[in-house]
């Protein structure tokens, strides 16, 4: 269990996998940032997390986007989040893969999955998308 444990976490102590609730107490504590990865549409029905920046998977671009939201920092501790853990799970893993040490996915996601009730159900504040 431990080197299970151990396995899942980044060469600087971020955990590979995070829950909403720490996700947030991180980005309140300003060590995390929170980069929420839905389509807009996803956005404006539910909202951002409070304290994420929505920043689309739309292509190519967006690990240029990523890198001018973290300061072209690829050590600096950013996480993502999607509808259910999903594709924020495989953005953190081809992030980590290519060079960003601190990357981590919140597994519940927004709307929860089968590890956990989302950022919704736990009701951790959200923000109108403003596009």
């Amino acid at each position: 269990m431990i080197m299970h444990a151990m396995a899942m976490t980044s060469t600087s102590g971020l955990p590979a996998e995070i829950d909403p609730a720490e996700a947030f107490d991180r980005v309140k504590r300003g060590e995390l940032t929170l980069v929420d990865i839905r389509t807009p549409s996803e956005m404006m029905r539910s909202g951002v997390a409070e304290g994420a920046i929505a920043l689309p998977v739309t292509g190519p671009q967006f690990v240029g986007q990523l890198l001018e939201v973290i300061d072209n920092d690829a050590s600096r501790p950013v996480a993502f989040i999607c509808a259910s853990g999903a594709r924020s799970g495989q953005v953190q893993a081809y992030l980590a893969a290519n060079g960003f040490t601190q990357a981590a996915n919140v597994v519940e996601g927004m709307m929860g999955s089968f590890k956990g009730p989302g950022w919704l159900k736990r009701g951790l504040p959200t923000v109108p998308y403003r596009g």
